[in-house]
């Protein structure tokens, strides 16, 4: 079970985040705050595909749009090797 938590400026994402979920976390990730210091925690994801990258960059989209800077925090090591794979590692750091 996914869940995603707004904790003053810091989110928390806690279990899978994958092609089945990112729609559910990014629809309830509408209703949190973020600001120019807000902090998307992955230390409690357990799974993530290819599909999580989209998700970061949406909201990257919406920090962008907002007018706000956010920061990714305890990235899985496949996540990472998956952003750099796919040459976006510069845009989500």
């Amino acid at each position: 079970m996914m869940q995603i938590t707004q904790l003053d400026h810091r989110w928390e994402i806690s279990g899978d985040v994958l092609n089945g979920t990112v729609t559910q976390i990014l629809n309830a990730s509408c209703a949190l705050s973020m600001s120019n210091n807000t902090v998307i925690d992955f230390a409690k994801v357990e799974a993530i595909d290819t599909s999580t990258i989209s998700l970061i960059l949406e909201w990257k989209r919406r920090a962008q749009k907002e007018n706000q800077s956010i920061k990714f925090v305890n990235l899985p090591a496949n996540l990472t090797s998956l952003t750099q794979l796919y040459g976006v590692a510069e845009i989500i750091n």
